[in-house]
C-alpha cells in the first residue's frame, strides 16, 4: 500500500467525504436485501394511509403493543399504541427515564400523492364512463396519463356500514387508466408547457365502455359501472358523497437494476421512513428515553385537518400520557428531541442543473440529514440548531451508521417542507432525517436498498 504524505494525512484528518456504502462496506447490499423484502410487502399492502395504519396496528399487536389506556400506570418497557381516525398511529415504548427528562419522537407520514375522486365523480361522455378526479399533493400531472391505476378507499353507507374498496391490485382484477393523445394528433398538445401536458380536469379515469341493456336509459354506460359497483360493494351513486376513494398506481414494488440494488414502487415518499421508523421502534425494546413513533396523515397537503400534524392530536395524546406520570407536558417537550423522518431528493445526473452537488444527497450514501427545508430564503423551515445536529450525528456515529448531509436542490430552484416546523412550534428540538429518493412524487419512485437499511439502523441508534 502506498504510504501517505504528511499533507495527505492532514487532508484525511481535517477533510470530510461522503462515500457510497458499497465502497465502505462491501457486504452491505446482501444484509440489506432481506430487510427490504419485508419492506416491499408493506408497500404493496399499504397504498393508502388507512391501509398503512391497519398493517402497522396488526404488526404492533404481534410485537406485544396494547391499546393505550388513560387509566393505566405504565412502567419502563411497556409498549402501547393509539390510532387516530384510522389514518394515524402512535407507537410508544416507555423508557428507563421518566417523561420529565423528555422523549424521543420519530415522525413520518403515510400519505402519498394520488388522485382522489370528486364528491360526485361518475359521468358518461360519448359512450365512455369516467370518474372525475381531484389530484392530492404535488404531482406532475402528465406522469399520471396512461398509468395503470387501482381503486382504494372507504365508503360509509346510508345505514352506517363501512365498506373498504381495493380493486386493481390482484392479477385477476381490472385496472383503470387516464387516456392521452396519440403523437399523430398531438401537435397542439405538444405546444403546451410541460405542467399542462395533462390538465387537472383532463385527469378523467376511464371506468367502462359497455352499455346497460334497456330502453330509454339516460346514461347506459354510467349505469353499467354503477351496477357492477353495487354488485361488488353494495354502493349507489349517492354513496360517493360519503366516501374517500383514492386512485393509486397499480404497479407492485419490485427490484430495480440488474444488481437488484434498488426498489421501484409507488409511495416511497414517505412510507420508506414510516417502515424503517416502526421497525426500529419494534427492535429497541428497552430505550433510555420513552420513544414515540408517529405515522401521520396529510403531510402532502400541508399537514392540515385533524389527522395532520398541524392539528392537536399528538399534543392531546402527549398531555394524556404526561398526566399519567404527573409530568407537565411543556417540561417534557422542551427536553425532547424529534426526527422529522422524511425523504429528500437524491442527486439525479440526468437533471444535474437543478442540484447543488456539494450539498446534495446521493443514492447509496445512507440516510440524509436535512438541516432545513423550506423554499428559497428558508421560508417554511424548521432549521435545526447546532446542538440538535450534534446530538443526532453523535447517535449515528456512536453506532457506526453511514450517513450524509443534503439540501433539496439549488437555493432558487424551488423547495419543499416537512412536518419539522410543527414539532418546532411545540418547543421540541427537531431535524429532518430520511432516505434519498429518485423521481420523488412520480407514480413510481426509486430508492437504494442500502439506504433503507441504513436508515433503519439510524433510527435504532436514535431510539437507544
Amino acid at each position: 500500500m502506498k504510504k501517505l504524505t504528511e499533507a495527505q494525512k492532514l487532508e484525511k484528518q481535517l477533510g470530510m467525504e461522503f462515500e457510497h456504502i458499497g465502497k465502505k462496506r462491501p457486504e452491505a447490499l446482501e444484509e440489506s436485501m432481506e430487510f427490504c423484502e419485508a419492506y416491499k410487502v408493506f408497500l404493496d399492502a399499504g397504498k393508502t394511509e388507512r391501509e398503512c395504519v391497519r398493517f402497522v396496528e396488526a404488526a404492533a399487536r404481534k410485537e406485544g403493543y396494547k391499546p393505550f389506556d388513560r387509566e393505566k400506570k405504565y412502567k419502563s418497557g411497556d409498549r402501547f399504541y393509539y390510532v387516530n381516525r384510522e389514518k394515524c398511529i402512535i407507537l410508544v415504548t416507555v423508557g428507563k427515564k421518566g417523561l420529565e427528562e423528555g422523549a424521543r419522537f420519530n415522525i413520518a407520514h403515510i400519505d402519498s400523492p394520488r388522485l382522489d375522486l370528486k364528491p360526485n365523480p361518475l359521468m358518461e361522455i360519448d359512450e365512455l364512463a369516467y370518474f372525475k378526479t381531484h389530484y392530492y399533493g404535488g404531482i406532475r400531472k402528465y406522469q399520471w396519463g396512461v398509468t395503470p391505476l387501482a381503486m382504494h378507499g372507504t365508503v360509509v353507507l346510508k345505514d352506517g356500514r363501512k365498506i373498504y374498496l381495493d380493486l386493481g391490485e390482484k392479477p385477476e382484477d381490472p385496472r383503470f387508466m387516464i387516456s392521452d393523445l396519440l403523437p399523430h394528433l398531438g401537435a397542439k398538445q405538444n405546444e403546451r408547457p410541460l405542467k399542462e401536458g395533462l390538465r387537472g380536469e383532463e385527469l378523467n379515469i376511464i371506468m367502462g365502455n359497455y352499455p346497460m341493456q334497456g330502453e330509454d336509459l339516460k346514461a347506459p354506460f354510467k349505469l353499467m359501472v354503477l351496477k357492477l359497483l353495487n354488485e361488488r360493494y353494495g354502493i349507489t351513486e349517492a354513496d360517493f358523497m360519503r366516501a374517500e376513494i383514492e386512485m393509486v398506481p397499480a404497479a407492485k414494488a419490485s427490484d430495480i437494476g440488474i444488481d437488484r440494488s434498488m426498489i421501484g414502487a409507488y409511495g416511497h415518499d414517505d412510507k420508506v421512513c414510516a417502515y424503517t421508523a416502526f421497525m426500529a421502534a419494534f427492535a429497541v425494546k428497552k430505550p433510555e428515553y420513552t420513544t414515540v413513533t408517529v405515522l401521520t396523515d396529510k403531510e402532502e397537503i400541508g399537514s392540515e385537518g385533524n389527522t395532520g400534524m398541524a392539528s392537536r392530536f399528538l399534543d392531546h395524546f402527549m398531555q394524556d400520557l404526561c398526566e399519567i406520570g404527573g409530568v407537565r407536558v411543556r417540561d417534557m417537550y422542551r427536553k425532547s428531541v424529534c426526527l422529522s423522518s422524511d425523504v429528500n431528493a437524491a442527486y439525479d445526473p440526468s437533471f444535474s442543473d437543478v442540484f447543488e452537488k456539494q450539498n446534495s444527497s446521493f443514492l447509496g450514501h445512507g440516510p440524509v440529514i436535512t438541516k432545513y427545508t423550506g423554499a428559497r430564503g428558508k421560508s417554511g423551515s424548521n432549521d435545526a440548531s447546532a446542538e440538535t445536529m450534534a446530538m443526532v450525528i453523535g447517535c449515528m456515529e456512536r453506532d457506526g451508521v453511514i450517513w450524509q448531509i443534503g439540501e433539496l436542490g439549488k437555493v432558487d430552484e424551488g423547495g419543499g417542507g416537512t412536518i419539522a416546523l410543527f414539532m418546532g412550534d411545540m418547543d421540541v428540538d427537531t431535524v429532518d432525517l430520511g432516505v434519498p429518493v429518485l423521481a420523488m412524487h412520480a407514480p413510481y419512485e426509486l430508492v437504494a436498498k442500502v439506504d433503507v437499511y441504513e436508515t433503519y439502523k439510524a433510527f435504532c441508534a436514535f431510539y437507544r
